[in-house]
């Protein structure tokens, strides 16, 4: 692949996708001329346009600026989740400029710097963007490539510093995670998940072996402990856990002021008095994981407080939407069943006693279909649940696959309400929910401003009511 640094423009196909608009957004930094299409107008692609980057939103090669057609001195990025069909694919094919795959394009910018790639089914937006945050009050900097938005940067792009470090989000989605070769790695997870690429788990699993095995020679693993010290060759590796004994673990773990309190056990001592305002034992084994990293690279112990301190979070991961008298609005990215554990978890300790009712969307036909059993235990966590349509995605609907089978094997199908998205405000009208839950990977954040817009004005009729009596 020709290095970037020699390309003067980049066009994206899918560059309204979360890590596709990221390098959008770094080329952009870079003075590069940058251009792109995608199917659907979203915010994201909304703030791609005010920050001046051309976005069309048809299939349409006649709407590729001109600049961007020309075979010298252009790149075209395109991201696996694009349907082969796409028309505007074919054309840049038919001229001879054969599009790289966001992930050979990331590998490439990386091995231009010290590297932390975040490999995992679930946890690797929560780990990459926290440590980013740490890395980026550190002197030496970070560049960071995030699959979601950090609250304190307010992008999925973190650019600082003269030296920095860079952290990406490793993806096993289509086995792109093997494009990389980065001198760190930490891996958090590996659920079965993308059965539709990976057939089954334990193919899934040796994916992750080789991705492990393209950490470059010296370089660090830090591997959550339950999923076992993999067999690599010239590799430190290191193990971490939320509270069990390992290289890196948590002590005296408590809640003050509605935050958890921890020492963090390193391999050189303690670091003590850690405070971080996330709930659930999910978000302290993010935090674990990302701190430790963080010490192995050098952070000094102050950095890492403060950073912890001061970490917001990232945009639809346990995103406090809503919270006014009695009422709690929360959403959440959570897509696979353990996600959706862990999500619910957390808010049943954070609110005790609660009634918790989830709006759940079904992300892939596949996915559903796969683990539906899965799904179905988890959401019966739920008090009650509010079940929307699948959201397709890049695929094509499968025979006999809908979200009324993860319906039927749940323990009482009878608190789970099936409806249209345009219906959730008549149906939660019905149930006056204490707890609000928004869960799902697909379209369903559009839904947020107006289920805002309706707890304000239920809020203010409980107020009015209460003024009356």
């Amino acid at each position: 692949m020709i290095r970037p640094e020699n390309i003067n423009g980049f066009y994206f196909l899918g560059i309204g996708g979360i890590g596709m608009s990221a390098l959008a957004r770094y080329f952009r930094r870079k003075g590069k001329a940058v251009a792109g299409y995608d199917r659907t107008r979203t915010p994201l692609t909304d703030r791609l346009e005010a920050e001046g980057i051309p976005v069309h939103y048809t299939d349409d090669p006649g709407q590729i600026p001109p600049d961007f057609q020309r075979e010298e001195g252009v790149m075209v990025v395109y991201t696996p989740a694009v349907p082969k069909g796409l028309k505007e694919l074919q054309f840049f094919r038919d001229r001879g400029m054969e599009p790289v795959k966001r992930a050979e394009l990331l590998g490439s910018i990386s091995d231009d710097y010290p590297s932390v790639a975040v490999a995992g089914t679930h946890g690797k937006t929560s780990v990459s963007t926290l440590l980013s945050h740490i890395l980026s009050k550190t002197g030496q900097g970070c560049l960071a490539f995030l699959g979601g938005i950090s609250k304190n940067h307010g992008s999925n792009l973190v650019m600082t510093g003269t030296q920095p470090v860079c952290v990406l989000e490793a993806d096993e989605f289509d086995r792109s995670f093997l494009h990389l070769n980065p001198g760190n790695a930490i891996v958090t997870s590996m659920d079965a998940d993308h059965l539709d690429i990976y057939g089954d788990h334990s193919t899934l699993k040796a994916a992750f072996a080789e991705f492990i095995g393209k950490i470059k020679p010296g370089g660090r693993l830090l591997i959550k402990k339950s999923l076992g010290e993999p067999k690599a060759g010239d590799l430190k590796i290191y193990t971490y856990s939320a509270i069990d004994n390992a290289s890196f673990f948590a002590e005296n773990v408590r809640r003050e002021e509605g935050r958890l309190i921890f020492d963090l056990v390193t391999p050189g001592g303690r670091i003590g008095n850690l405070s971080l305002g996330l709930p659930g034992m999910a978000s302290l084994e993010n935090a674990v994981a990302s701190c430790s990293m963080a010490w192995l690279l050098g952070c000094p112990q102050e950095t890492i407080r403060k950073a912890l301190k001061e970490f917001k979070g990232v945009r639809r991961r346990f995103d406090l939407q809503f919270q006014k008298g009695n009422i709690v609005y929360i959403d959440d990215y959570a897509h696979h069943p353990e996600e959706l554990k862990a999500c619910i978890r957390a808010v049943r300790e954070t609110y005790p006693g609660r009634k918790i009712t989830g709006i759940f969307q079904p992300h892939l036909y596949s996915r559903t279909r796969d683990f539906a059993g899965g799904f179905a235990e988890s959401l019966d966590l739920l008090d009650t649940c509010i079940l929307l349509d699948i959201y397709p995605a890049r695929e094509e609907p499968v025979p006999g696959v809908n979200a009324d089978i993860i319906r039927n094997r749940m323990s009482a199908p009878r608190k789970v309400i099936r409806c249209r998205k345009e219906e959730i405000t008549g149906e939660l009208e019905k149930l006056s929910p204490e707890i609000l839950l928004t869960l799902g990977a697909g379209d369903i954040d559009t839904q947020v401003e107006s289920l805002k817009e309706w707890l304000e004005k239920r809020y203010k009729n409980e107020i009015h009511g209460r003024d009356l009596a």
